[in-house]
């Protein structure tokens, strides 16, 4: 397996782009939550490893959140069920060693400090660490919710700060609530919450990080991170992504590339889909054919895609390829109209899997198609120009092995 070159936090600030596109309309949620944690946690005196720490968990703190009818509830300061998505949050950060850290602090981002759990099982730190978010976070929801009505932030600081106050002890650790109060005495950190200069915040913390040598199969962990949060998000897609990685992976084998490419090939298949996190729930689950409208929505996401991973650096090429799967040979793909000639194999192996992976899957207007009936469509692309036609005869000469790389169903050898 290969090697890629890649600066941790540029990966994760691009993950908090990604969930940016949930909040639909409550953006840089995460990265305004860094901000105000890593202020306090300046006050409080934390060291540079521990507030590296407590920023990359601020930014994916709702890591565990993909649906937007999720996202409405998290503007609410508590609401049933609250828990749920700190524990898939924290499950899937321990799933990556390279983020495991954070796990047990965005596990308990929601948890009050006088439910804390005992040292031997939390370490003090984390808990502060954890609090510290939760605080943040309520704060940021807060100020969200009153600027509806008020947007002269400076203007609600006597309510923000009776609400900190008056959970004192029970969900705020004294300490923090003292730090928070300090650091916020300032016109300029209330301005300072402005989205423009959040992003630039973090956008400095990502500059402060060293690109390293990372190898694939942790690469990988990390990707299938971002596309676990994607596929979450409907029922209907779960192991979308993972199904075309494998197989864009094998189709890629199949034409001779060498491990590197084929390792790229395999992240672009995993992060093809990340811009869906924008479409409503709605959308992506109705039971029917879409409207002109929802079919625009749709159309953004393989743009949202390209532009968040084309930020990091070593990723320009899975960039390009995932962000071309809706492109078709004839140019009557979108978002860019690309013809054959502009078209990369690269790019044409992940639009065939991603078609081929949707057609066996059950969605919510049809049934999973079988081999003849999948065959069958691909065929009719290949004569209207829209697909390679030396993919679908790959796909046609290994049928089992497609359906098995797509789906992970049990097939009999070619």
């Amino acid at each position: 397996m290969s090697e890629f070159i890649l600066n941790l936090h540029e990966v994760v600030h691009a993950l908090s782009d990604a969930l940016d596109l949930v909040g639909v309309d409550h953006i840089h949620h995460g990265k305004r939550v860094a901000y105000i944690a890593s202020e306090c946690g300046a006050a409080l005196g934390w060291d540079t490893e521990t507030q590296n720490r407590l920023i990359q968990a601020a930014i994916l703190h709702d890591c565990g959140v993909s649906s937007t009818r999720t996202h409405h509830q998290l503007l609410d300061m508590a609401w049933e069920g609250e828990h749920d998505h700190c524990l898939l949050g924290g499950q899937m950060l321990r799933a990556v060693p390279m983020l495991a850290p954070l796990a047990d602090v965005v596990l308990h981002h929601h948890t009050h400090w006088d439910a804390r759990p005992p040292e031997s099982s939390m370490d003090a730190t984390t808990a502060l660490l954890a609090n510290c978010i939760y605080l943040a976070d309520r704060v940021d929801v807060q100020v969200t919710r009153l600027r509806r009505e008020e947007p002269n932030v400076l203007l609600l600081r006597a309510q923000v700060y009776a609400s900190v106050r008056q959970y004192r002890g029970s969900w705020f650790a004294p300490a923090l609530v003292q730090a928070f109060e300090q650091v916020s005495l300032p016109e300029v950190f209330w301005f300072s919450m402005d989205n423009e200069h959040a992003a630039g915040y973090v956008a400095q913390w990502v500059q402060d990080g060293c690109a390293q040598s990372v190898a694939f199969a942790q690469v990988r962990e990390l990707v299938a991170m971002f596309s676990a949060i994607v596929d979450n998000k409907s029922s209907f897609t779960a192991e979308h992504s993972e199904g075309v990685a494998r197989l864009a992976r094998y189709l890629g084998g199949q034409c001779g590339f060498d491990e590197h490419t084929l390792d790229q090939l395999e992240l672009a298949g995993l992060l093809h889909d990340l811009g869906k996190l924008r479409v409503p729930d709605a959308v992506l689950d109705k039971n029917g054919k879409l409207d002109q409208q929802e079919y625009a929505t749709v159309q953004r996401h393989s743009f949202d895609t390209f532009n968040i991973l084309s930020r990091v650096n070593g990723f320009e090429q899975i960039a390009l390829w995932a962000g071309m799967h809706h492109e078709r040979l004839n140019g009557s793909g979108y978002p860019y109209h690309r013809t054959a000639t502009q078209l990369p194999l690269e790019a044409r192996i992940v639009a065939v899997a991603d078609v081929y992976q949707a057609l066996a899957q059950t969605r919510p207007y049809r049934r999973a198609l079988s081999i003849p009936e999948i065959q069958s469509i691909l065929d009719d692309e290949v004569h209207s120009g829209k697909l390679d036609a030396r993919l679908v005869q790959l796909i046609a000469q290994h049928p089992q092995s497609a359906m098995l790389h797509a789906t992970g169903r049990q097939a009999h050898a070619d």
